[in-house]
């Protein structure tokens, strides 16, 4: 079956300009199936369906679609973990050994605050894994101890799936049944969301099948134990509609109260006095000077985005069934046909006044892509967090998107490091790459996002 025939033949029934975009930039990212959902002043404004919940039955996506949350399910977790903190259960500032048996020495110093903030220095388990066997709390603890931390708690910001795995174990031990009835019970339920974990085996109406893209080829999302699509970083079945409903909730006093929220949505401090812009369960950023509390997930065969901006009193709620697809940028596009103001204008490119860099810069990039990226451009730290699995994504990445063409410089600023941000042209995609090169001219940070 052809992509563009298939969504095409799933047109909404009262298309407008913005359909219109959706379903273009569907068909340029090539996702199967989008679900969406606007809130504006506390009131669900847009509800749609787009595209295909599933391929090989031609079922079409509506509002009642079900989809896996990924890292988005990460802020429930954290909410749980202030409701147990509420409840006197445990307090942030607790060594996690005191809520797990058996952690290493090495985990001693790291607190349930720094799990929520990802400044354990815990790393992924991922190299070490079965991905197709069940593994008990004890068991996960025990794999996950033996992954060389990458840093001192409260020394760095790094993303970590496994800190978000033992909170859910701390969460089944303190309130004494398995965190996702927590869920349930105490958020889920009394705010009418039909969102419960991942559950293969149960029959569940509406559920959307996930897809991975391989050699321009569709296949169905690869199988995983239902221990590991039950830990807390996120394993979420949940609709769009389910997620408009827990922003409303936010800007209530239930389930969190105002101090829970705050704390949230605040940027943690690590040691040295500076920030990173994360807070329990939400990415902070901006757009345009608009404050955006928002996260994004990934898992099986699913992309989805929440954006909060909070001050516009909009959210815009984005969920699809492709790997690697980005529906952050279908949700900023979005957000800018409500607030004017929140429309991303590009970057225009400066004069290179570092010309060498660019040009090391380049061949690296051109090396990711080939598949022969060498660890002596980076600095220790960088090659110690999951180097080559994030190499070989990025290179899958950038093959899909055909030649790469040409780097312009957007911005270069010389610190302690050497900070620098680069339009990334190629044939079919437009990257932003952002850099930061320590004194050896090493790079310490490398990150990629679709313009």
């Amino acid at each position: 079956m052809a992509f563009v025939a298939a969504v095409q033949t799933a047109q909404v029934a009262h298309a407008d300009q913005l359909d219109d975009k959706i379903l273009r930039e569907m068909q340029k990212q090539r996702i199967p199936g989008l679900s969406l959902a606007v809130v504006q002043n506390g009131k669900i404004v847009r509800e749609q369906g787009y595209g295909f919940a599933n391929l090989e039955h031609q079922v079409k996506v509506t509002p009642a679609t079900i989809f896996q949350s990924g890292s988005v399910g990460k802020q429930f977790t954290a909410a749980l973990i202030l409701l147990l903190e509420q409840d006197g259960k445990l307090s942030l500032n607790d060594p996690i050994s005191k809520h797990l048996s058996n952690t290493p020495e090495i985990w001693s110093g790291i607190t349930i605050r720094h799990l929520l903030t990802h400044t354990s220095g815990l790393d992924d388990p991922y190299k070490n894994l079965d991905f197709r066997k069940d593994y008990t709390d004890q068991e996960w603890i025990d794999l996950e101890g033996k992954i060389p931390m990458l840093f001192q708690p409260g020394e760095k910001w790094l993303y970590s799936n496994m800190g978000y795995h033992l909170l859910g174990f701390i969460c089944n031990k303190v309130g004494g049944k398995f965190y996702g009835d927590q869920l349930r019970e105490r958020i889920f339920q009394p705010l009418g969301m039909e969102s419960r974990i991942i559950n293969e085996r149960d029959i569940i109406m509406h559920r959307a099948a996930g897809y991975d893209l391989v050699k321009q080829e569709w296949k169905n999302q690869e199988w995983t134990s239902p221990s590991l699509n039950s830990t807390a970083d996120g394993s979420l079945y949940l609709t769009a509609r389910d997620l408009a409903k827990w922003d409303i909730a936010l800007y209530k006093d239930f389930p969190l109260t105002k101090q829970q929220k705050e704390a949230s949505w605040t940027e943690v401090k690590l040691k040295d006095g500076s920030q990173a812009p994360y807070g329990y369960g939400w990415f902070l950023s901006a757009i345009n000077g608009h404050k955006n509390i928002e996260h994004g997930g990934a898992w099986q065969g699913f992309t989805t985005q929440i954006n909060r901006f909070v001050d516009d009193k909009l959210s815009v709620i984005v969920l699809t069934n492709r790997s690697g697809s980005n529906p952050k940028k279908i949700a900023d596009m979005v957000a800018a046909e409500y607030v004017a103001a929140l429309k991303i204008e590009p970057a225009k490119a400066i004069q290179d006044q570092h010309p060498a860099t660019t040009k090391k810069l380049s061949d690296m990039l051109t090396a990711i892509i080939n598949g022969s990226i060498s660890e002596n451009l980076f600095t220790e730290k960088f090659v110690k967090a999951r180097f080559s699995e994030r190499m070989k994504a990025l290179s899958a990445e950038f093959q899909r998107h055909g030649a790469f063409e040409k780097m312009e410089l957007l911005e270069a600023k010389q610190a302690q490091t050497q900070q620098l941000s680069y339009r990334i042209r190629f044939k079919g995609e437009i990257f932003l790459m952002s850099v930061e090169l320590d004194q050896d001219g090493k790079i310490d940070l490398l990150r990629f996002r679709v313009e």
